[in-house]
């Protein structure tokens, strides 16, 4: 009789709340635990998890013992004198992030949420702000540990001194795939206060908010699209450039503790209404709300870290404000060259009354070796929309042959819906990948829905 895997079942969904599905979940503290419980994974395999952020279905095994890593936590070591921190895989990037401003530094990368694991980020290779100055997280990752289902635990560089360089970079991006990352050496760097000095412009087109975005000399740089314009303003929008500000940049009051990292968060109630509250009218009075309240030219507003970086975090739970159905991130980068097709997804969004009120434009740069990473040099758009938009499944796979043809690609951890061959023609280095990920785990441990779904084993 086939034993099943330990843990409690549990059903698991994404940060989009679609798509459940039920696995084993265990919470191991100890590297020991995690190779432990991998040797105990049944036929349907196992899977590390950590904060759950990724939209889709990318950290779920349904039936299979999922790894919650959330329970790999402990002191983090701050090396002053070499610009790094060392950090268990379970820590949150908001107490990482707490942890470092305390003493003068701050991380080199961090997403639109701080609610992620910093072994989540490794295996998103997550981007930010300010990509197109200084690429992705894996750029910054100096070493990593990794348990693969082998019992091994690795010590992994990016170079040829680092172990497996080929097995660092195919873990990076890899989705959890290859191991399970349970501490890591991020390089960091001083700063001297927890605030931002922030300049802001509201546009009133798609090409000016692309001129904005990139002329950019700011390190951060980041804009809100109206995608319910149309007309000479679809795209226009709202673009913050960002410094990190000094001390002298403070009002006074702020002055007396200036690394004090100051973190708000609202819950929204835990019952989720049938029917969400994200729709074309809520979405259209906010977004004329927004771009019209935005100042037209403002520079040098003094912002927290925390409200420039991770806005929505102050709002905890807003997921569920798309109702019983949930949301749908649909999140691509396209090269420079290929702004056409930028603009034509705008425009037919905007001309099917999409409701999407979080339409986030990036600029990025240098790529990483990650052969699953995805930000590469272009432009990156993410559109958060209600999944029981009618026709939406079609409409985002004719998106996603667009996107496709530009020579763009998807976002993974975004992903919800995106088909199998599409994805394997905008990933070509994914046959290495799995190459690589076969040695590290040739008895096909570790798997996921979205690996099964995406056929990327």
């Amino acid at each position: 009789m086939i034993q099943p895997p330990p843990g409690r079942r549990t059903l698991l969904h994404g940060w989009g709340r679609t798509a459940p599905t039920a696995a084993h979940v265990v919470r191991p503290r100890t590297p020991g635990q995690v190779a432990e419980a991998l040797s105990r994974a049944g036929e349907r395999g196992a899977l590390p998890r950590g904060l759950g952020r990724a939209y889709g279905d990318a950290a779920q095994d349904s039936g299979g013992l999922v790894l919650d890593c959330t329970g790999l936590t402990g002191p983090v070591r701050l090396d002053t004198g070499r610009g790094e921190v060392t950090a268990p895989a379970g820590t949150s990037m908001d107490a990482l992030i707490t942890h470092l401003l305390g003493r003068g530094f701050f991380v080199p990368v961090t997403p639109g949420t701080s609610r992620v694991t910093l072994g989540g980020a490794i295996a998103a290779d997550v981007h930010g702000k300010n990509h197109h100055t200084d690429s992705s997280l894996g750029a910054h990752l100096r070493a990593l540990t990794l348990v693969t289902p082998d019992g091994r635990t690795r010590r992994l560089g990016p170079g040829p001194d680092g172990g497996d360089p080929d097995l660092f970079w195919a873990t990076v991006g890899g989705m959890g795939l290859t191991g399970v990352v349970t501490e890591a050496t991020l390089a960091v760097f001083p700063v001297g206060t927890a605030y931002m000095r922030v300049d802001t412009d509201r546009t009133g087109s798609l090409e000016r908010t692309l001129e904005l975005m990139a002329c950019s000399g700011h390190r951060y740089s980041v804009a809100w699209l109206d995608l319910f314009a149309r007309g000479g303003a679809l795209g226009r929008g709202v673009v913050t450039r960002a410094r990190h500000a000094e001390p002298g940049d403070l009002p006074a009051p702020l002055r007396r503790d200036p690394l004090r990292h100051r973190g708000t968060s609202v819950p929204v109630p835990p019952l989720t209404p049938p029917v969400g509250v994200v729709n074309r009218w809520t979405v259209g009075a906010f977004n004329a709300l927004r771009h019209g309240r935005a100042p037209r030219r403002r520079r040098g507003q003094v912002q927290p870290v925390g409200g420039y970086f991770h806005p929505l975090d102050a709002l905890d739970g807003w997921n569920r404000l798309y109702g019983r159905p949930g949301a749908v991130q649909y999140q691509f980068v396209v090269p420079f060259g290929a702004e056409d097709t930028l603009a034509g997804i705008a425009e037919d969004l905007s001309e099917a009354r999409a409701p999407s009120f979080l339409a986030v434009l990036k600029r990025m740069g240098r790529p990483t070796p990650g052969p699953l990473s995805f930000p590469r040099p272009g432009w990156s758009l993410a559109v958060d929309l209600p999944a029981d938009l009618p026709g939406l499944g079609a409409v985002l796979h004719r998106f996603d042959e667009r996107v496709l043809d530009a020579g763009g690609r998807l976002y993974l951890a975004k992903d919800s819906r995106a088909r199998a061959e599409t994805v394997h023609a905008m990933y070509p280095e994914l046959p290495a990948w799995r190459r690589v990920r076969s040695m590290a785990d040739p008895d096909g441990v570790l798997v996921s829905d979205m690996a099964r779904r995406l056929r990327l084993l």
